[in-house]
């Protein structure tokens, strides 16, 4: 047989296909020769013929999860995916617990977009194999799709997987630079792209990371090397270079350019929903209201279809807005909580809060860019810390009453658990946590770090609509929320009037930073924001442009607008959206009011 196995390796599958047929004579159920000889199919093309083999490989073997993943392996190769899901189907009656089945099944039903379905599988892979690199891949990429936070677990520590085959660095490099991670996506792709110079997609993938690291001449000049090596492209490879380049080309202010390129290329298919929010911001810069609107009307439609998918349980009809603000503390509920030790001021964390497109990432550069201070991506740690607590049997936040100090420890020695394991801590540093909607989490961050200071970022609540419903998100809360301008305000008023309401129960510390005051006089500001966290120095909190360039990577939509100095170009930008968002005005009404903002 090793001669089989060597005509296999130097490139004579013919040959191999002969021994095996020769010796199937005297052996027409061995194994190993039926697996050599589809092998051997497989490597001259012959699909089909080879999918029959592994077929009677099932018959004769049932029991073996590896006949049937190849199986399906080979019917999906020859464009028999109903199939190939039946044949893992049946292997899975046979042999329930196989990992390969599992995923190979998963790896279907995510193609397919069902996604809850393909992660729950890929998960039991996953739990059955946790050391197969490609299975934690795929699993990570199901979660992804679920829009899970916890897809981050499953791909760290991803370096001891190294070297991986083509196929899955460039999926675990899509991953990493979907849940933000793109300097790590960045080193797979350099490396991919230095080992496999033609692969076409690491390139372009290579390109947009440079992009939203605002490396531009690096991403321009990986688009240029693309252009020159391929004489025609896959549709898929076009359509992503094309959408890369006219953000270039949106970048460097030709919009119309850029606005063409994406009106000729059009979407890559009907569940194309960035497509249309591209589209949606060069028209909006061109001051084609009409356009940007229909444009958005698109991609949130198709979006809410795809979340729908992904997390069917977030559009029932009773699902609550924000399932973090699901109990309002009344004054007898923070009585009954016990009195306990908690860290100072100066030793809990700094937040950053506020309604999402209302500044809270310039602030965070303001921050990171003083010696005294650092600042990290955001990261949804209470999300976390709520899901241990819920999975105690806690019911959160409404029994926060029952944590005593040993639980109150334990917690906070989770969360700066998960800090270290996104940054290295500078020593002397005070933490900057920045994330807009952990204002809903005021009543477990007030239970954990009651000294804490929070600077609340608010901006003009139409522009906070308006600037949302402009925005891409991944997460499902905020994609719901934002179908449509009405929802998007209900949603606002919801999460302002919880926070408004805890912060007159609980009393924290809070700086409030009006977006609009801050561009006007950034100094006057950056001065009592120092007064406010004890800074003596208020200098270096003016550098926030310079900080972000050096970052590079900035994990939030407005990653092109941190790295510019501050300017107030962007307040009143709702007054160009009036008429669209007149429906909206009654709604935001009692905040418009309380916050002193006028709709004139």
């Amino acid at each position: 047989m090793r001669d089989i196995v060597y005509a296999l390796q130097t490139g004579d599958p013919v040959r191999a296909e002969v021994e095996c047929r020769e010796r199937l004579h005297a052996q027409p159920d061995d194994e190993n020769l039926l697996v050599l000889l589809a092998l051997s199919l497989h490597h001259q093309g012959r699909n089909d013929e080879a999918a029959a083999v592994h077929e009677q490989l099932t018959h004769l073997y049932p029991g073996s999860g590896l006949h049937w993943a190849n199986l399906a392996a080979a019917l999906r190769q020859v464009g028999r995916e109903v199939e190939a899901i039946a044949a893992c189907e049946n292997g899975l009656r046979m042999v329930p617990d196989d990992a390969g089945l599992l995923a190979s099944l998963g790896g279907m039903r995510l193609r397919q977009r069902e996604y809850e379905t393909a992660r729950d599988l890929l998960l039991r892979a996953h739990a059955l194999k946790r050391n197969d690199a490609e299975i934690a891949i795929q699993a990570a990429q199901a979660a992804i799709a679920c829009r899970d936070y916890f897809a981050e677990d499953l791909i760290q520590g991803w370096s001891r997987w190294l070297p991986l085959a083509d196929g899955a660095q460039f999926d675990l490099a899509f991953a990493l630079m979907t849940i933000g991670d793109a300097p790590a996506a960045q080193q797979l792709l350099e490396d991919l792209v230095t080992r496999a110079p033609n692969n076409l997609r690491a390139l372009t993938l290579l390109a947009s990371v440079y992009e939203r690291s605002n490396r531009l001449d690096d991403a321009r000049a990986l688009i240029a090397r693309i252009k020159e090596q391929a004489d025609e492209l896959d549709a898929a490879v076009a359509h992503d270079i094309s959408h890369c380049e006219a953000r270039l080309i949106e970048r460097s202010g030709d919009f119309a350019a850029a606005r063409s390129m994406l009106e000729t290329r059009g979407s890559r298919g009907p569940e194309d929903s960035d497509h249309y929010f591209a589209l949606a911001q060069v028209c909006d810069k061109l001051d084609d209201r009409a356009a940007a609107l229909q444009a958005l009307h698109a991609a949130h439609t198709l979006q809410i279809e795809d979340m729908r998918r992904a997390a069917p349980k977030r559009f029932v009809s009773d699902a609550p807005v924000f399932p973090a603000a699901n109990y309002w503390f009344s004054v007898e509920d923070y009585a009954a909580w016990p009195k306990l030790h908690a860290p100072t001021a100066t030793e809990s964390p700094v937040f950053i809060i506020g309604f999402p497109r209302s500044g809270t990432t310039l602030l965070e550069q303001m921050l990171d860019a003083h010696p005294l201070l650092q600042s990290m991506d955001e990261r949804p740690f209470f999300n976390v810390l709520g899901d241990r607590l819920s999975e105690a049997g806690l019911r959160v936040p409404r029994e926060l009453c029952r944590l005593q100090q040993s639980d109150c420890d334990q917690l906070r020695a989770g969360y700066w658990d998960l800090v270290r394991d996104k940054i290295t801590r500078r020593p002397g540093t005070q933490l900057v946590d920045k994330n807009p909607l952990n204002m809903l989490w005021l009543p477990l961050i007030h239970r954990l770090f009651p000294e804490a200071r929070f600077i609340l970022a608010l901006r003009h609540p139409c522009d906070v609509l308006l600037s949302n419903y402009f925005q891409n998100f991944r997460s499902v809360v905020l994609g719901a929320i934002c179908a449509d301008l009405e929802t998007l305000a209900r949603g606002y008023v919801t999460a302002m009037e919880y926070w408004l309401h805890h912060v007159e129960l609980f009393k924290p510390q809070v700086f409030v930073s009006r977006y609009e005051t801050l561009v006007a006089d950034p100094a006057q500001q950056a001065q009592r924001l120092a007064e406010f966290l004890g800074l003596a120095d208020a200098q270096p909190l003016l550098m926030s442009d310079a900080r972000a360039r050096e970052k590079g990577y900035i994990a939030t939509p407005s990653y092109t607008e941190v790295i510019q100095p501050i300017t107030p170009r962007r307040v009143n930008r709702w007054h160009r959206y009036r008429e669209a968002l007149r429906p909206a005005l009654p709604i935001l009404g009692p905040m418009l009011r309380h916050w002193g903002y006028d709709t004139d």
